[in-house]
């Protein structure tokens, strides 16, 4: 993540992408909302940071979902081979 080793501007992160700043600026916008982002004023300048700790708990609500995915797709995985195996034979 951009903004994980230092504060960085709208312009900054933008950069770093291949559309339009508007649609940069909502992202951050809604990030900053959720309180995922905090914003830092220097100067003139925005400046975006990551909040460590609302990350962590977004990551901890998120991980059971992620294993479940990941068993639900390895069964998947399973079954295709299977299946390309039958069709060899």
């Amino acid at each position: 993540m951009l903004v994980a080793s230092q504060p960085l501007s709208a312009g900054a992160i933008a950069s770093n992408f291949d559309t339009a700043r508007p649609t940069v600026s909502k992202h951050l916008q809604i990030l900053t909302e959720c309180k995922v982002l905090e914003q830092i004023q220097n100067g003139r300048e925005m400046h975006y940071h990551i909040n460590a700790k609302n990350m962590k708990a977004i990551a901890d609500f998120i991980e059971p979902f992620r294993q479940m995915w990941d068993e639900r797709f390895n069964k998947m995985e399973t079954i295709k081979k299977a299946h390309k195996s039958k069709k060899t034979d």
